[in-house]
């Protein structure tokens, strides 16, 4: 995916408007399988959910404290989608 076909989310109070119907805590972005990079400080951070990634490897830590977006990939409008049940 190239960068203007991800979704950038504002983190706003902590949360994430991932679903027109549902708002998520930021914290979960960090284990969804759609997120790809947290915005701290101006600068995206690669999204932990990558981990797992054989490509990827990321260990960088995110402080979701001070997050202020998420770049996401979800464009299928499924929502928070945990990276355990890929893992388990």
């Amino acid at each position: 995916m190239t960068d203007d076909q991800y979704r950038i989310l504002p983190v706003i109070k902590g949360r994430v408007q991932c679903l027109p119907e549902k708002k998520e805590p930021v914290e979960n972005c960090g284990f969804c399988t759609h997120s790809r990079e947290f915005k701290v400080q101006e600068r995206f951070i690669t999204s932990p959910a990558l981990l797992y990634c054989t490509k990827c490897r990321v260990t960088e830590k995110v402080d979701f404290s001070k997050a202020q977006a998420v770049k996401c990939s979800d464009r299928q409008g499924e929502g928070f989608h945990s990276i355990t049940n890929i893992i388990s």
